[in-house]
């Protein structure tokens, strides 16, 4: 399997330049992303001028991050449903498809066992599933102020989650006292991107966004970044203002556009 390039970007020059020589900009984006993880955003993206580039900089930026990542959750995907149709025509399962069915309900914070209770089984699909790029992008875009904010810039956070565990993340300069939860660094903007996706197939607080997925999904529908925001609720304070925000940011940028996008591996000379 070929395996993305990773990139320490040193400027949104830089940048600009290495998506220039593939060919890679706003209008092509449509179409295909190249396979390059950069570990970071630009550290000067704040200081571009114009607002339209940096906007687009930051989205060119993160779209192979949230395409690879979804490129995974398919082939987990695909495996699952196979598998499970095999085992539904009376097919014996070998010990390490059995394991990894068990792993798959382990990550994404299933309890029981699938092969045992269809339900389980429904339950564990109903999670394992894409988010659209628009609405990664759009929430990214949100969280870290299209890549400025301090969050992101020290701790490759863009979509502000939270960690419990002291000592293990940057704490907020307003955090109400008495509080205890600090922001999650991550290595490179792919583990922030594997984790949001992870935590909105999981945790409870999206069980509405998780149902609109299934339900699109039945009906034979797009899974639509504009749809899904709706199950965004109670990822903010603000409720339906966030979505509505959300929303914004999909239809002004015109990121419903990278639902097609194909993902392209290339021999980068960086």
């Amino acid at each position: 399997m070929v395996r993305p390039k990773v990139v320490t970007p040193q400027s949104h020059a830089q940048v600009k330049d290495l998506f220039s020589s593939l060919n890679y900009n706003w209008e092509t984006a449509g179409e295909f992303a190249p396979s390059l993880l950069l570990t970071s955003l630009p550290p000067d993206l704040d200081s571009i001028p114009d607002i339209a580039e940096k906007k687009r900089i930051f989205f060119l930026s993160l779209l192979p991050a949230a395409l690879l990542a979804n490129q995974e959750i398919v082939r987990q995907r695909e495996r699952l449903i196979d598998l499970f149709r095999r085992f539904d025509e009376g097919l014996e399962l070998f010990a390490e498809e059995e394991e990894y069915i068990n792993a798959l309900a382990r990550e994404y914070k299933i309890t029981g066992d699938p092969l045992a209770a269809t339900e389980i089984r429904a339950l564990l699909l109903k999670r394992v599933d894409i988010i659209p790029p628009a609405l990664v992008l759009a929430q990214a875009a949100c969280e870290s102020g299209y890549g400025t904010s301090r969050f992101s810039k020290m701790g490759n956070n863009i979509f502000g989650e939270w960690s419990f565990i002291p000592g293990t993340g940057m704490v907020p300069r307003q955090r109400p006292a008495g509080a205890t939860y600090e922001v999650r660094r991550f290595n490179t903007l792919f583990e922030s991107v594997r984790s949001y996706i992870n935590n909105l197939n999981t945790h409870r607080a999206y069980t509405e966004l998780r149902d609109i997925r299934s339900q699109l999904r039945s009906a034979g529908s797009a899974l639509r970044g504009d749809k899904l925001a709706a199950g965004l609720r109670l990822y903010s304070s603000q409720r339906e203002r966030y979505v509505n925000h959300i929303r914004k940011i999909i239809l002004h940028n015109k990121l419903f556009r990278f639902s097609e996008t194909q993902l392209l591996f290339f021999k980068l000379q960086v």
